[in-house]
């Protein structure tokens, strides 16, 4: 990693805000960029700034424009960097900053600037800890293609379900944090690429620091220059490492809490007639009844789909005959169906009481739905293939289908029972 390009000049002021913007071989955009987002910063920003042109070892002249736009602009600086990484590059500007606040855009401007403002005005404030722009909020106004959208939302699911991630969107190239937050964090970030994001915001939510989120407008830039599938990979792979990290226990997460993390709440007394904190209200649970961390949940919720499925079975074998095997497929998963919903919201999420169940039970339909389009596709293939296929063919294909069900069940019920069980 290379050192600073040029040495930061004095300025007048201390800087209260420091906007990183990363760059690689982005000679044409750049200046267009940096001056915009200077303008805007002057004339909108009600406290000192500086802009960092954060130089990932580019090739063309990007470093040489980068020069002339700090020569140019107050507040502008620049860092060049001799390896490549989006990670890298923030995690070096960050780190040299003495601006209380830092923040990150892309070079293209996708997002409007006037977010700007509402995403570090909680920082500064002290309110919130970090602030991400989202794509995904209804509020939000987003332009972009149909496959970038499908792989955006694919992948904040993906986000939900391995990683427990309550935050709406990793990937949008629009944060900010504290700087006295990310010295501790940045030490414990492993990615120097694009999960950079990804890695940095679980391991603040597991700190226990609050995630502040802004939804922005945002317009897809055409000529991204971003490997989508090379990206995408290198993402999953991210997944797969932090998720093991989590579940050996490999990163200090109960000092970083004890550290960082907000105090609990504390609970007024309780008036005569009102329930004692030590008491559950309906639809709610009691702190520590049930773990809310993804591996012991999963172990539950396998627990109950053990069951579910022998109990799906014994149906299914016990109406075949009578039925047929398409109309018993439906009547031994409609069954179960409503039995898992009931036992998932009680043993593996915690809720109790009337509470939201309506909502629930129509979640677990909708899963109950999936589930039958699986199996009952799985059977329709089968019989396709053999007009009388054994009847071990048959459990055998519809056990291997209900498994797939089963995955998109824990991911559905997951998203919409976890977050309601305090």
């Amino acid at each position: 990693m290379g050192g600073p390009r040029a040495a930061i000049r004095a300025r007048p002021t201390a800087a209260v805000l420091d906007v990183v913007i990363p760059v690689y071989n982005e000679e044409v955009d750049l200046g267009p960029c940096v001056r915009r987002l200077h303008a805007h910063l002057s004339a909108h920003f009600p406290y000192p700034f500086q802009i960092t042109i954060a130089d990932n070892a580019s090739v063309d002249d990007t470093l040489k424009v980068a020069d002339g736009l700090a020569g140019e602009l107050p507040g502008v600086e620049v860092l060049h960097l001799d390896a490549k990484g989006r990670g890298r590059a923030l995690s070096a500007a960050w780190s040299a900053s003495s601006a209380p606040v830092l923040a990150y855009m892309d070079v293209d401007l996708s997002t409007d600037l006037a977010a700007l403002l509402p995403l570090v005005a909680p920082l500064i404030s002290g309110h919130s800890d970090l602030a991400i722009g989202t794509r995904l909020a209804r509020t939000s106004r987003v332009v972009r293609g149909t496959k970038r959208e499908v792989i955006s939302r694919a992948y904040n699911l993906l986000l939900r379900g391995a990683l427990a991630a309550r935050f709406s969107d990793a990937q949008c190239g629009f944060k900010a944090i504290r700087a006295d937050v990310a010295v501790e964090l940045l030490p414990l970030v492993r990615d120097t690429g694009w999960f950079f994001d990804t890695e940095l915001l679980v391991l603040a939510q597991r700190a226990g620091l609050r995630i502040h989120e802004v939804p922005v407008d945002w317009v897809d830039d055409p000529d991204s220059r971003v490997d989508i599938v090379a990206t995408a990979l290198a993402d999953l792979r991210g997944v797969g490492r932090l998720g093991r990290a989590l579940l050996t226990g490999a990163l200090p997460l109960a000092d970083l809490r004890a550290q960082l993390g907000r105090a609990p709440l504390t609970a007024p007394r309780a008036q005569p007639g009102q329930a004692r904190p030590s008491q559950a209200l309906p639809g709610q649970a009691l702190p520590g009844q049930v773990p809310v961390g993804l591996p012991r949940q999963l172990v539950r919720f396998a627990a109950v789909g053990v069951a579910s499925t022998l109990a799906y079975l014994l149906l299914f074998v016990a109406t075949r005959g009578l039925l047929g095997a398409q109309p018993a497929n439906l009547l031994a998963l409609l069954a179960t169906a409503v039995a898992n919903t009931a036992a998932n919201r009680r043993l593996t999420f915690g809720i109790s009481g009337r509470r939201h169940a309506a909502r629930h039970h129509a979640q677990g339909l909708l899963a109950f739905a999936l589930g039958l389009t699986l199996t009952s596709g799985a059977l329709a293939a089968l019989h396709v293939v053999s007009a009388v296929p054994a009847r071990p063919v048959e459990l055998a294909v519809l056990v291997a289908a209900n498994l797939a069900a089963t995955v998109l069940r824990f991911v559905l019920l997951r998203l919409g029972m976890h977050h309601r069980r305090t």
